[in-house]
């Protein structure tokens, strides 16, 4: 007998899950691979911005003295902030068993190891000398060198490697059964890759308890992992001793706000799978309405620590901090900050705080403009400060080239392009969590 599964009051059999669930992945439609081409297209020219860097030196970016970090490094810490999507959100609701979680958890475990991929790449690309990255590696060797172990290169190098590895293992744990089953529906060599990458799964009663039990460890093991990822992020630069990035704030400050923009990124996918694959039935309003709350729950926090932030330094007045606070209040970079506020609180507060506007829509313009103010809060946390030493005589400016432009479009486009190509492989919603044959 088959199971079924209600959505919206209507009676969904378990074929027609299968049915809805597997069509994204057969076909492709002109719509589609006009997609991949142009994200295909800027991909493309953010290498060859890559290689016209490694060929004539990093000197051809915007960073010079004494901005020695630029949009790499607004781009490195922007892009690990948002792959805490799969990990806090997914794992969260694994571990609280939230009902609501099945359609939403594939989806957000995607986003963190295609993010963790595309921001893993920046410390390479700012390293300049990318085919001397192995110096970062400890490793045993003749001629006695070991990485600077004080280096934030060699913590985030750490961080990211064994994030990327747990993260993996979460997206790809959950895949097993769904892997099972296309591999008795496909031929040839797709059909052989299903298969191996299934393990020989058979959906004994033993290997279902095996996988829970293992889902239940790995969903604990990554919310540490994550925490600490991005606390190290931000150890690169609370433990330096420039003005405004001396804060012991800094650690909580940066999950807070990975975790705000990681749910906007969430919703933001949702909304483009439920719109071109057609699974309004699996991504309903209840979905969008839970994130949404979120989403203001992190804008409230976020804008807590912010103005905490500001606080402590305008009431300290220290010389150094107060040059940075006054060119980012009302000084060359007030505008960006203004902005920021805007984009991370006044909007989101507005529109998600208020019911009657609480819809999809309303949700994904929130969504779009919080993931506009994180990265200018990036930014702002970057460039000011290292523009501004302590030593007035050290000031200077920064401006980023065409290079970072390209490489900076790039990592969108390669962000759309993966999952572009994800969906077509894999259901992006998991199909036996549909199902009741277990």
């Amino acid at each position: 007998m088959e199971a079924a599964v209600e959505f919206s009051g209507e009676q969904t059999t378990e074929n027609n899950v299968r049915r809805d669930l597997l069509r994204p992945l057969t076909g492709a439609s002109g719509q589609y691979l006009t997609a991949v081409v142009l994200c295909s297209a800027v991909v493309i020219w953010a290498l060859v911005a890559w290689g016209y860097q490694i060929h004539y030196g990093i000197g051809v970016a915007g960073i010079n003295r004494p901005v020695f970090w630029g949009f790499y490094i607004i781009n490195f810490v922007f892009w690990i902030g948002i792959s805490h999507a799969g990990t806090l959100i997914s794992a969260i609701l694994r571990l609280t068993d939230a009902g609501w979680r099945k359609p939403v958890t594939r989806a957000a475990e995607a986003i963190t190891v295609f993010c963790l991929m595309i921001g893993g790449m920046f410390p390479l690309i700012h390293l300049g000398r990318v085919w001397l990255f192995y110096w970062l590696i400890p490793y045993p060797n003749d001629r006695l060198l070991w990485p600077n172990f004080r280096s934030p290169l060699v913590w985030d190098m750490t961080a990211i490697f064994t994030y990327m590895t747990g993260s993996v293992l979460f997206l790809y744990l959950p895949l097993i059964p769904d892997l099972a089953m296309m591999a008795k529906r496909s031929q040839g060599v797709r059909g052989f890759l299903y298969r191996k990458l299934s393990l020989g799964w058979t959906g004994s009663d033993r290997q279902w308890h095996a996988m829970e039990r293992a889902m239940k460890l790995m969903a604990g093991m990554i919310l540490a992992v994550a925490v600490s990822v991005h606390s190290v992020v931000a150890f690169d630069f609370s433990m330096s001793v420039a003005p405004m990035w001396h804060s012991t704030i800094f650690a909580p400050y940066f999950v807070a706000g990975a975790i705000f923009s990681g749910i906007a990124a969430l919703v933001l996918v949702m909304a483009a799978l439920r719109h071109f694959l057609h699974l309004q039935h699996y991504l309903r309003p209840l979905h969008f309405d839970n994130l949404g709350k979120l989403l203001l729950l992190m804008s409230l926090i976020w804008m807590y620590f912010t103005f905490a932030e500001h606080l402590t330094v305008w009431y300290g007045n220290n010389p150094a901090e107060i040059n940075v606070f006054n060119v980012r209040e009302h000084g060359v970079f007030a505008s960006a900050l203004w902005c920021m506020v805007t984009c991370n609180f006044i909007i989101p507060f507005i529109l998600l705080g208020v019911r009657k506007l609480r819809t999809i829509t309303t949700i994904c313009l929130a969504s779009v403009s919080v993931l506009v103010g994180m990265w200018l809060e990036r930014f702002l946390i970057v460039v000011p400060t290292l523009s501004h030493p302590p030593l007035a005589s050290g000031w200077g400016a920064y401006t980023p080239t065409w290079v970072e432009w390209s490489i900076t479009a790039g990592t969108f486009a390669a962000m759309a392009l993966l999952y572009l190509l994800f969906v077509k492989a894999f259901p992006i919603i998991a199909i036996w969590e549909y199902e009741d044959d277990h």
